[in-house]
């Protein structure tokens, strides 16, 4: 993603508030949420055309990433999800690290692992899955070549 794009920030300030501390302190702050890490997300508006970033849980394994699309258990997908199907071309921030990254959907086995180091991560997911009847999707993130 572009420097040259155009950012909007979140509506919602607690949001705008963690991306803009995260970034200006390369994650040393507002890099958690109740202590566990989170990375910051990049995608584009699949409607705006606009950048937008929104923290996430970390969830890694050998320098490969997974977004999990929980919402907290919403009936609906979040935006960033529907944003990141429609360009899969995104932007990953790690603490200091930034990375371009290609995103995938997985399913099957592939997601079965994920999902086991996306709920280890960040344990709330299973109780989010509890609460939709949607099947929460799991996204890994690799490198762009």
């Amino acid at each position: 993603m572009s420097n040259q794009e155009e950012y909007e920030p979140s509506p919602w300030k607690f949001v705008a508030d963690q991306v803009a501390l995260y970034e200006s302190t390369g994650g040393v702050e507002g890099g958690t949420l109740e202590d566990k890490p989170v990375v910051i997300l990049t995608t584009k508006g699949r409607h705006s055309g606009k950048v937008r970033k929104t923290p996430l849980m970390r969830v890694e394994d050998k320098g490969t990433y997974a977004v999990i699309a929980s919402m907290g258990g919403a009936p609906k997908h979040p935006v960033w999800y529907l944003n990141l199907i429609a360009s899969t071309a995104v932007t990953l921030q790690d603490g200091a690290n930034v990375y371009e990254m290609g995103a995938r959907e997985v399913d099957a086995d592939e997601r079965t692992r994920w999902w086991a180091l996306a709920v280890d991560a960040w344990p709330a997911y299973a109780e989010y899955q509890t609460k939709t009847d949607r099947k929460i999707p799991v996204v890994v993130l690799e490198p762009a070549r």
